[in-house]
């Protein structure tokens, strides 16, 4: 129960600091961070089998829409 609080705790944190981050090229990896406290979420507070499936799924899902996000926030720096 223990690792699910640290892991509540790290989500907290990196949302907060995404939120008030005013750059947005550093907000992304908080962001990250964020997805990877949800995926871990997932994993330990549901206790099924298949849970582990759908956090795989959401962690890659997420993890494509921040690169997409990132690299077409770097193409529009180049302009």
């Amino acid at each position: 129960m223990i690792a699910l609080y640290v892991v509540a705790a790290i989500a907290v944190y990196a949302a907060a600091r995404a939120i008030l981050e005013r750059n947005t090229g550093r907000r992304f990896p908080y962001a990250n961070v964020l997805n990877f406290a949800v995926a871990g979420s997932l994993v330990l507070l549901l206790d099924h089998p298949i849970t582990l499936v759908a956090a795989a799924a959401y962690f890659v899902g997420s993890t494509l829409e921040a690169n997409a996000i990132a690299s077409t926030y770097a193409g529009r720096m180049k302009r």
